[in-house]
């Protein structure tokens, strides 16, 4: 059975049209050019044997505008132009939409596990027992639940950026970005942060995880969709922004879903295919 066979690809949940970001240096006055013309989608996947969430993996050399595109994707910062929009009702993006956890896991260092998830879960228009029911829904899902009392300060690194994922769930529903959830681990929690976003992604058929990253190996083991960020040059050599110049269908790949992927053939040919890339970007 082919890999088309097995999923369809139905309404779109995140659209990303034409963006760009351009800044003028307060020093020399002169127009520096981030991003450059960004487009992509994010389809909804389905499969009539499994939840189905997505996981797009955002990858590209350092300083090539990833951060300003994880901005703009949350709705953190306004493009300069172009947009992005969420659901099939095409909604412009705004703060809050597409949760953000960046690498430092930023919680309410006076509040506790459950203080943070239920005051994220107001945000989300819950009140009372019912924002506490949920939070607590969450806690339980991710294993939390006996650290309901704590504060995060007496967290442990990988508690934390759960708390935070699930802070985030609470407030977008069904869409996050991680920035580098994996830098600096060892190979176990590494193993641990993958088993988290794929079941963060198995939670809701909508739910859409990107994961902003340069641990190729992790991304691949994990991801059905790569991004490739690279720098468009003029024909002096000079950079004219970033856009996404490569995108890779890691399900039809066949390395999607698969319980071992790291195994396959495919994933060291991709390995070696994608860090070629780099060089020339």
């Amino acid at each position: 059975m082919t890999a088309s066979a097995r999923y369809e690809l139905k309404d779109v949940l995140i659209r990303i049209e034409d963006v760009h970001v351009s800044f003028t240096n307060a020093d020399t006055g002169e127009f520096v050019p981030v991003l450059a013309g960004v487009s992509a989608e994010v389809k909804d996947i389905t499969r009539s044997n499994a939840v189905t969430g997505q996981i797009v993996g955002i990858l590209g050399p350092s300083g090539v505008g990833k951060t300003q595109l994880a901005r703009v994707l949350t709705g953190l910062q306004e493009p300069t132009s172009g947009q992005v929009t969420v659901g099939p009702s095409a909604t412009p993006v705004s703060a809050g939409l597409v949760g953000y956890v960046p690498q430092n896991y930023p919680l309410f260092e006076h509040r506790t596990v459950l203080g943070n998830l239920v005051l994220a879960a107001r945000k989300n228009g819950l009140v009372g027992k019912d924002a506490e029911a949920k939070a607590m829904a969450y806690l339980e899902d991710f294993s939390l639940a006996d650290k309901w009392s704590r504060y995060p300060a007496e967290l442990s690194g990988g508690q934390r950026q759960r708390v935070a994922i699930a802070q985030q769930l609470l407030c977008s529903a069904h869409f996050i970005l991680l920035d580098e959830p994996t830098t600096g681990l060892d190979p176990i929690m590494k193993d641990k942060v993958c088993d988290l976003v794929r079941h963060v992604a198995g939670m809701s058929e909508e739910n859409t995880v990107f994961v902003v990253t340069h641990d190729l190996g992790s991304i691949l083991t994990i991801a059905d969709h790569l991004w490739l960020l690279g720098r468009v040059r003029n024909d002096k050599g000079e950079s004219m922004g970033a856009r996404i110049v490569k995108t890779y269908d890691l399900i039809e790949e066949g390395l999607a879903w698969q319980e071992r992927p790291a195994d396959l053939p495919a994933y060291p040919r991709l390995l070696r295919e994608i860090r070629a890339e780099f060089e020339t970007l």
